[in-house]
């Protein structure tokens, strides 16, 4: 395992910063990701088209035309459902730091705040569950929240997220068999050992998702690639704000088994399966 000093030397992410330290070691200062190291997977990073890329011959383009009339919005609109979490799911970047509320109303009590980057640097992705509409016809979303406590829900105006991206993919970590399996579309795709947080710093459990992805150069301790999740470890103190994450290790003799503390180790080759066909997004079920 790495020292205090390795983890600030090497700038691990949030997400393998809890199984960075020795049991009993002093917790470092939150370190950030170091470009070094990290490659994010496709999906971390948001892309937003560029001026240039929308211009002919390297020139800038001329003045847009006006665009067309938006058709008459529905007399009562219908909430909708946006993520069955099994099937499809809804995700989204935030587009502002708005206020979430306990339910759809800029009345309503305030449970916490919309973040654009992730706690190693990554733009920032919520887990979207269902819309509504308030007595002036105004959107809102119900999403997840990636804080403590874990399993927190909110409500934005849809204007404080981006674009609407949608999987079919599922995670799910069983800690009692330590298999970890992928669904898609509901049908079972792959599984794979793994390894879980032991019983006095156990792998909390409940419905979370994957918010960011990359491939780690360098840290053998933490395989080829890492996964941070919206979980949050028991260990309120610890580097990074407690982040679990999903990784692979140089120690494959301790998969399966319960050897960490919080996050969850697999084969190495069995998360670069994972890199290569779990998209960011993906909404994760620990039980």
């Amino acid at each position: 395992m790495l020292s205090s000093c390795s983890l600030r030397r090497l700038a691990v992410p949030a997400a393998l910063a809890i199984l960075a330290l020795a049991p009993g070691s002093a917790a470092a200062a939150a370190p950030s990701w170091d470009h070094r190291l990290i490659e994010p997977l496709p999906g971390t990073i948001r892309s937003e088209p560029s001026v240039r890329a929308a211009s002919t011959d390297g020139l800038l383009p001329g003045p847009s035309p006006a665009p067309a009339p938006s058709p008459p919005p529905p007399q009562s609109p219908q909430p909708q459902v946006l993520s069955n979490e099994r099937t499809f799911t809804r995700w989204a970047h935030s587009a502002s730091r708005s206020y979430v509320y306990r339910s759809p109303s800029s009345g309503a009590k305030r449970v916490g705040r919309l973040r654009l980057y992730t706690e190693d640097g990554f733009d920032e992705i919520y887990l979207l569950l269902r819309n509504a509409y308030d007595s002036g016809g105004h959107e809102w979303v119900q999403l997840r929240l990636p804080q403590r406590p874990n399993g927190t829900t909110g409500w934005v105006p849809r204007a404080a997220l981006g674009r609407f991206r949608l999987v079919h993919s599922l995670l799910v970590v069983d800690r009692h068999s330590l298999r970890a399996t992928l669904f898609d579309n509901g049908r079972r795709r792959w599984h794979a050992p793994v390894g879980v947080g032991k019983r006095s710093t156990p792998t909390p459990a409940g419905h979370f998702w994957i918010r960011e992805g990359f491939r780690v150069h360098g840290v053998p301790l933490y395989g080829p690639y890492a996964f941070g999740t919206a979980d949050y470890s028991v260990l309120t103190d610890w580097p990074g704000g407690g982040v679990i994450g999903i990784h692979g290790t140089d120690q494959p003799r301790l998969v399966p088994g319960r050897p960490s503390h919080g996050c969850m180790r697999m084969h190495n080759a069995d998360v670069s399966w994972l890199a290569h066909h779990m998209p960011v997004g993906t909404p994760l079920l620990i039980r």
